[in-house]
């Protein structure tokens, strides 16, 4: 397990880890809410380094997390010691999260923040905290007022911690998930008001794997139905313009389940279903800077 303090390119990043450090100590006790990606899991591992016993990691182990990543988050915790609890929430059970609205990611945080006050009322746990960053607020994310509504905390955010800072700090600690690219739940490929189903989520799970065995690394698989639209991380476009590669792609989706696929030629790109939803949603979210 890593003790040390970690050490970061420059004087600002490192106070704001002291005041992350600082606001983690003063919390008493903590759950946090634990996906395994670069943010939750800097959060879960400087969490228990400052808290020690007073931490637990919780891991929500549902049909919209892919098992590549569920299976990362375990093995990181495991090499850093973390204590980890798994539940399993039930978002897809819900009418209101499997109609797939603008409110989706709502309803899902909504679920996991219950589930994680029932157990730290047994556990004895005092607070929730979950990895949202001083960046998170720029793009449209109603999992935010879940969490306001269920009064857990964002240290990262409060301390003013930007991704970048995060994968620094992480790259300083030692922790090879530095750089992994950012994996959001797999409801998010799915086009808003198409139906979320295990069906079409195991759909795209399939359909990601499939490209990653081609070795492509940074992609999300949008489902639009029948259609499957490819976005590639523009480094790895040119590799992927290729009439083998093409049929490759169109052979691997298609045997995911998909009649049509079509590489999206804007690349890569994060938040990228949110594109359609308008102004007024996105201007009532806090997504848009004030005028």
């Amino acid at each position: 397990m890593h003790t040390t303090f970690p050490q970061a390119q420059d004087a600002e990043t490192v106070r704001k880890l002291q005041e992350l450090e600082a606001r983690l100590a003063q919390s008493g006790s903590l759950m946090v809410a634990y996906s395994g990606g670069v943010d939750s899991a800097y959060l879960a591992a400087t969490s228990h380094r400052v808290l020690g016993s007073r931490m637990l990691a919780v891991l929500a182990d549902s049909p919209s997390l892919a098992r590549r990543d569920f299976e990362a988050a375990c093995a990181f915790a495991r090499a850093e010691e973390i204590p980890l609890h798994i539940i399993a929430t039930e978002e897809l059970s819900r009418p209101e999260y499997q109609r797939n609205d603008a409110n989706r990611c709502f309803h899902c945080k909504d679920e996991l923040f219950q589930a994680m006050e029932a157990l730290g009322a047994r556990l004895g746990f005092a607070r929730i905290a979950y990895g949202m960053n001083a960046d998170d607020t720029r793009d449209y994310r109603p999992g935010q007022r879940a969490a306001e509504e269920h009064a857990v905390l964002a240290p990262l955010a409060e301390a003013g911690l930007t991704k970048i800072e995060i994968r620094a700090l992480a790259k300083a600690a030692g922790y090879p998930l530095w750089d992994r690219p950012a994996a959001p739940c797999l409801s998010s490929r799915v086009e808003y008001g198409r139906t979320v189903t295990r069906e079409v989520l195991e759909q795209v799970e399939k359909a990601e794997d499939s490209l990653r065995a081609l070795g492509f690394r940074e992609l999300r698989v949008r489902h639009h139905g029948e259609l499957a639209r490819v976005e590639l991380a523009r480094t790895e476009l040119p590799r992927a313009l290729t009439m083998e590669m093409l049929d490759a792609i169109t052979a691997a989706l298609k045997l995911a389940g998909f009649q049509y696929v079509t590489l999206d030629c804007q690349g890569f790109r994060s938040g990228a279903m949110n594109a359609v939803l308008p102004v007024e949603v996105l201007a009532r979210r806090g997504a848009l800077p004030a005028v």
